[in-house]
């Protein structure tokens, strides 16, 4: 008994000490790589130049504007306590026909003061919801086009430009965004001052029953006062399709304070595929957020995406 114990012991020894990762530099940058990555002895060099370079997430979003899909929407606006305030679930179908979209309100139902008297928003958060869920009107002409395509707010002033940046910020973190304050250029996670404050890792696991690479991005320890001043990622993981390197799945986290605002975020997308697109099928949302001369909005929200057509 005791000689196959001493076994036992010696081969949990051996498998949890050689599983060592490996620190690479590529154009002066660090990444960790797990030892299931190195082993593969794939081009790992080509493949972080990819994920640094992924429009598949922003894609995928831009995949809505040319199908018709049903929605489920459950929106809760909370006190500070937690308490729902307010909130929206309904049903939704948007339909594409003729290169248009219009969208039909399957059911509706609504607490608190979810809208105003006029039947527009009360709240911030369900505005950015319904910049990316929602179709008011007929809306003609869009395409799903990324390449070429950079999202400014150059065209934009006011509210409309502010929502913009939120959504840039919320829906696609890691780039830059130009003209928020103080933390535009404090986005980018792939330039050189990011890489002295994040550690960046690439790894392969499964993912939803599929083996992916999974990239995750931390901010590195020990860092003292400046990860209040310049850390505004909390912490991002992504998994890519080991074959196409297309996005599966991405959680992640932002916060930042300053004079003039602050944000916590948290959230979560899982992509699906649909006749060989990509497309977000779920995202689950948890913030709390408040910019100056605005009320202090925290929510949570799901958005549940199925039955899509062409």
């Amino acid at each position: 008994m005791r000689p196959l114990l001493y076994l036992i012991l010696f081969l949990f020894f051996v498998l949890t000490t050689s599983a060592q990762d490996t620190t690479v530099r590529i154009d002066n940058q660090s990444f960790t790589l797990a030892e299931v990555v190195v082993r593969n002895n794939f081009d790992y060099r080509r493949l972080l130049n990819q994920i640094k370079e992924d429009t598949t997430f922003y894609k995928a979003f831009r995949n809505l504007r040319i199908l018709g899909f049903t929605s489920y929407n459950d929106i809760k606006m909370l006190n500070r306590k937690g308490g729902v305030t307010a909130s929206l679930y309904s049903k939704t179908r948007q339909n594409r026909s003729n290169g248009c979209r219009t969208m039909d309100v399957l059911e509706e139902k609504i607490t608190g003061d979810f809208y105003d008297r006029k039947g527009e928003y009360n709240y911030e958060t369900p505005e950015l919801y319904a910049g990316l869920f929602f179709t008011k009107g007929t809306i003609c002409g869009e395409d799903n086009i990324v390449k070429g395509r950079t999202r400014n707010v150059s065209n934009k002033r006011g509210m409309e430009k502010h929502k913009e940046q939120l959504k840039m910020l919320f829906f696609n973190p890691g780039k830059k965004i130009p003209g928020i304050p103080l933390i535009g250029n404090k986005l980018d996670l792939y330039d050189d001052d990011a890489h002295k404050l994040y550690d960046y890792r690439l790894d392969l696991e499964e993912y939803k029953g599929q083996l992916c690479y999974v990239f995750s991005i931390t901010p590195k320890e020990n860092l003292g006062f400046l990860k209040n001043d310049r850390v505004v990622v909390d912490q991002m993981t992504t998994w890519f399709d080991q074959k196409t390197l297309e996005v599966l799945g991405r959680n992640y986290s932002l916060s930042y304070k300053a004079l003039v605002y602050d944000f916590d975020v948290q959230m979560e997308v899982e992509m699906g595929k649909f006749e060989g697109l990509t497309v977000p099928k779920i995202l689950r949302y948890k913030g709390n957020w408040d910019v100056a001369f605005k009320k202090r909005e925290r929510a949570v929200f799901t958005a549940t995406l199925f039955d899509f057509k062409k």
